[in-house]
Parts: structure tokens; sequence; C-alpha cells
């Protein structure tokens, strides 16, 4: 499925994977979400919304829109950010009300991740995820996008995503799944047995019939460090509680010391299925 990435094939099998132990700054599900004992109010706010939580001075309704939100969005209505390298050119809408999936899966995400345009509730140069030790000691947050000198060009550097952002199906680089309504159906021989070995845990937007990728689509904003897998779970995975990290909706872990382990490949396989081993005449399904 494009965007297309460079990912490398590595070769496993399939075993269940217990989480580990959750991070600093607390056992909390929440994890970096916590920001700093401020829990679910750092983001959301029952009355008023970003003028609720002191965020904005003139009340907006538009900012109650989308999950009584309760950061002010208003510096990046409209703005036109480019991701991908340049090939994929999103527009933001002008309300956290709109309509369409850039609106509660990219804009309230960039509420806080943007270093640029929503400087008013941005992350303050503070981590409160423990990252792993190669990411070195700098404080330069991995995290806050579009910020520094180069203001909204930072942004080409990150994985397409927007309303052209789309995943398709079919052809060389794409699974062998239907797509209905913007909502992708892994029912192939091929989808259908990455499924069985891995799952298809991203959540896609839908606009015009199309899927699309949002921030949303990759991240779960509230569950850091474990998923779980159960019996409703599109995923043949043995339930249970499984590893992540970065907040990604799916088995995820860079620390695993098995050095045989392919599940942060298979994450990105979801959508880049030429790089799976389905595609790519392996039997070879998912190790932890």
């Amino acid at each position: 499925m494009k965007p297309k990435l460079l990912l490398t094939l590595i070769v496993a099998t399939a075993a269940p994977f217990a989480a580990a132990q959750m991070t600093s700054p607390s056992d909390d599900v929440l994890g970096a979400h916590l920001n700093y004992g401020r829990g679910c109010s750092a983001c959301h706010s029952p009355h008023s919304g970003a003028a609720g939580n002191g965020q904005e001075r003139v009340f907006s309704t538009g900012s109650t829109g989308t999950a009584l939100w309760g950061e002010d969005a208003s510096g990046l209505y409209g703005q036109t950010i480019t991701t991908g390298g340049g090939n994929y050119v999103e527009v933001l809408p002008t309300s956290l009300s709109a309509n369409t999936p850039d609106a509660s899966g990219m804009l309230t995400c960039l509420t806080c991740h943007d270093g640029n345009y929503a400087s008013t509730a941005m992350m303050k140069n503070r981590v409160y995820e423990q990252l792993p030790s190669t990411y070195g000691t700098n404080n330069n947050i991995p995290t806050l996008l579009g910020s520094g000198v180069l203001g909204n060009s930072a942004y080409l550097s990150q994985h397409p995503m927007g309303l052209n952002a789309t995943v398709s199906c079919g052809g060389e680089t794409d699974w062998d799944c239907s797509e209905v309504n913007g909502q992708i159906r892994m029912q192939g021989a091929q989808s259908s047995r990455f499924v069985s070995n891995y799952g298809f845990f991203v959540k896609l937007g839908s606009y015009n019939n199309k899927a699309v990728v949002v921030c949303t689509t990759c991240h779960d904003p509230h569950s850091m460090n474990v998923v779980r897998v159960s019996n409703k779970v599109n995923s043949g995975l043995p339930a249970g509680t499984y590893a992540t990290m970065f907040f990604l909706r799916a088995p995820y872990n860079p620390r695993d010391t098995n050095p045989q382990s392919n599940q942060t490949a298979q994450f990105c396989r979801q959508c880049h299925a030429d790089k799976s081993n389905e595609m790519n005449g392996s039997t070879v399904g998912t190790v932890f």
C-alpha cells in the first residue's frame, strides 16, 4: 500500500509476548500522556473546551466539536503542511468541528505536538516518556513536529499523512484486500494470512470513499506501552497483553532482545504489503 517505506525483512515464527513493565513516570496506561499529573484534562475539558482549560481567552464553539477538546487549535486552522518528502500536501481544517478524519485524527494531536503553529499549547521541551538510549542525550523532542528554524518545512521528513495520503488495494505493492466506502477489508489470500500471522490494528480514516492515513491511524493516545489482543480484534495472535511503544496500536517492541524478532517490521507491513513475508513467498509469521 502507498506510501512506500524501505523496511528490512526479518524471518520469524509466531509466539505470544507478554507486555513489559510500564516505564516512568508511572505504571498508568496513559504513560507520557499523563502530562505531569494533569491526566485527561491535559487534552480534554468537560466544560467550554479550550476556554475551560484556560487555553483560549475567547470562547469558541468550534473548540468543543471534537471530544470536548481542551487545547487551543486556532493557530493551526487552515494551515498547509507538506509531508512525505513534499509529496503529500494537507490543508488542515478550519474548525475542530469539521466532519473530516483530519480534524479528530490530526488537528487534535498537533495542538500539542506542533512546535510552530500551535505555540500556545505545544509540548514545552519536557519529555515524559522514557526514550531508548539510542536517542542520545540531547534535549530535542522527536515528537515535537514542525519546530525549529525550518518551521513548516520540518514536516517534510514526517510520514505521509492527511486526506491525500491514501491507502489502496491490489497491484504489485498493495495487499490483495478490498476497499468499500473507505474501509479496508483484509480478506484476500495473502492479506488474510498476514492478519492471521500478525493482525490489522491500524485505524484508517475515511474520506471521499478512500482510506487515508492520519496520526491516529498508527497511534492510540490513550495507551502508551501496552496493547490488548482479544477475540474481537482483527488479529490471529494469541489473546493477551502485548508490549508496544510510542502509543502504537499494535505489538511493537524494538527493545526485544531476540535477534530474530520481526514484530516492529510487522507493524509497518500492515500498510506496506510489498515488504511483507506473505507477499514475498515466505511462510514465516511473527516472532517476539
